[in-house]
């Protein structure tokens, strides 16, 4: 499946970080983000900073992903549709992480959990989401029970390599528009 560069002007890190398996990417001198300025995002599903936590997502930057979307979760209102989204993206960039590292039931825990959140969600369809995701959290809903059931096979890849783990690309529009009829 092709994955297109959502923000091109923004470099990915030297590598997908797998805890206990690379230098962690803030605390150590040798991490892709030691000693590199905080952003602190608005809480916008239409930011950049969002757009960044999907493109990472896509490209199976899992834990950078999560890293990007807490802070947007971080300053959202405490109860808001837009939390409880970010918080199921979340928890499916962690099950991404534990699938990666091998870690069978906290990763079908964590994509169950994500799959929660989304189908409350979907008790009545907000167009932002849609917009910002290019697909409805249904969908994702979906992968992430897929994923809590049978989690997907890898192929052995290099360490710190990004290997997608999921097979749906959030906020390609492009994508979108290619596929429908």
């Amino acid at each position: 499946m092709k994955r297109r560069r959502l923000l091109p002007q923004r470099r990915f890190p030297n590598y997908a970080y797998l805890p206990g398996r690379l230098p962690h990417p803030i605390r150590h001198p040798a991490g892709h983000s030691y000693q590199v300025e905080v952003i602190h995002p608005a809480a916008d599903i239409d930011s950049e900073e969002f757009t960044w936590g999907c493109e990472l997502f896509n490209h199976g930057y899992y834990w950078e992903a999560h890293e990007a979307w807490e802070g947007i979760w971080q300053v959202a209102d405490k109860g808001s549709r837009l939390r409880s989204l970010l918080k199921a993206l979340i928890l499916l960039s962690a099950a991404g992480v534990k699938i990666r590292e091998g870690k069978h039931t906290p990763a079908m825990r964590h994509a169950g959990r994500a799959a929660g959140l989304l189908r409350e969600l979907t008790t009545s369809r907000d167009e932002r989401f849609v917009r910002a995701l290019a697909m409805e959290p249904s969908a994702i809903a979906d992968a992430a029970e897929a994923t809590a059931r049978t989690l997907p096979v890898l192929s052995v890849s290099a360490l710190g390599k990004p290997e997608p783990v999921f097979d749906f690309i959030l906020a390609d529009h492009q994508s979108v528009r290619s596929t429908a009829p």
